[in-house]
């Protein structure tokens, strides 16, 4: 059951990336920095806290920022001993293109294939005790 699982949710989460990079251009990570930037920081968050949300090491990020600022999705600014990151004009404009693709690949690839009673079960499993 664990391994369906994974594979499930690895399967629901290829399917909704596909979607939004091929309406978007944007990669799944792309999704995950810019979306976390604006429900979290409103648009501009500590490197290391951005880190932490996605559960990636601060190499990681680190290159995945670069290539996102190349491309002005975001941009990297010194402040009081620490680096926040911040979306640009660009990046939000790329966030509002992917948020209603992202919903509807949601709905299409999962929700639309579960019950109100499936979907209740699911919240309450995952909900933090």
């Amino acid at each position: 059951m664990w391994h369906a699982w994974k594979q499930s949710a690895d399967r629901i989460r290829h399917r909704v990336a596909r979607d939004i990079a091929a309406a978007t251009g944007l990669s799944d990570p792309d999704y995950g920095v810019l979306s976390r930037l604006a429900d979290l920081g409103g648009g501009q968050l500590r490197q290391q806290d951005l880190a932490d949300s996605m559960d990636w090491d601060k190499s990681r990020l680190s290159h995945h920022l670069t290539r996102m600022q190349q491309r002005g999705l975001v941009e990297r600014r010194p402040a009081d001993g620490t680096v926040t990151v911040h979306l640009t004009g660009a990046g939000r404009a790329a966030l509002a293109e992917a948020v209603p693709v992202h919903a509807a690949a949601v709905r299409r690839h999962l929700l639309s294939r579960l019950s109100r009673e499936q979907q209740r079960a699911i919240t309450g499993l995952t909900a933090d005790e």
